[in-house]
């Protein structure tokens, strides 16, 4: 599996920030409440942030470690799917936050504070998620195998008889 790509992550951010944007102004339009993500959405993002890391960390003490402990191949892909998909999620959840942040900003009568402290929220935890799931990403790499060295071609000499 290939690391995370970072236009991977800025097509996402990009993707979340539009769709958050354009789905308050639809809101606003029909003269419906706009969408004001709670402060709990924020904490709950940086939990699983913190929690890609944790789950990581058992993996690179295991391929660090100067005695090579067995790795679970399992847990690692479970743990090494979990971080990619994390750092995804949060790149799109950072764009969306930082969407209804801007939208929240923009408008001729500014919505109290308190509407743009969880907006402002929302896009740091769903940061810290990103960032969780990079780092935890990042941990789960092995390094080469020495064996790599070994299948390279050697060019065979030929001797005249």
């Amino acid at each position: 599996m290939t690391r995370t790509r970072p236009i991977t992550l800025v097509l996402f951010a990009v993707l979340g920030g539009a769709a958050a944007w354009l789905l308050q102004v639809a809101l606003a339009a029909n003269g419906q409440p706009i969408v004001i993500p709670p402060i709990s959405l924020a904490l709950v993002l940086a939990v699983i942030g913190g929690l890609d890391i944790l789950l990581a960390v058992p993996i690179r003490r295991a391929v660090k470690s100067k005695v090579h402990g067995r790795v679970d191949p399992f847990y690692a892909t479970r743990v090494l799917v979990f971080s990619k998909a994390s750092a995804i999620a949060g790149s799109l959840l950072t764009g969306a936050g930082v969407g209804i942040l801007v939208f929240v900003l923009s408008r001729s009568v500014i919505p109290g504070v308190g509407s743009i402290v969880m907006a402002a929220a929302t896009a740091v935890g769903a940061l810290v998620l990103l960032v969780g799931g990079l780092i935890a990403e990042y941990l789960c790499s092995i390094p080469p195998d020495d064996d790599d060295k070994q299948d390279e071609i050697i060019p065979a000499t030929v001797r005249p008889h």
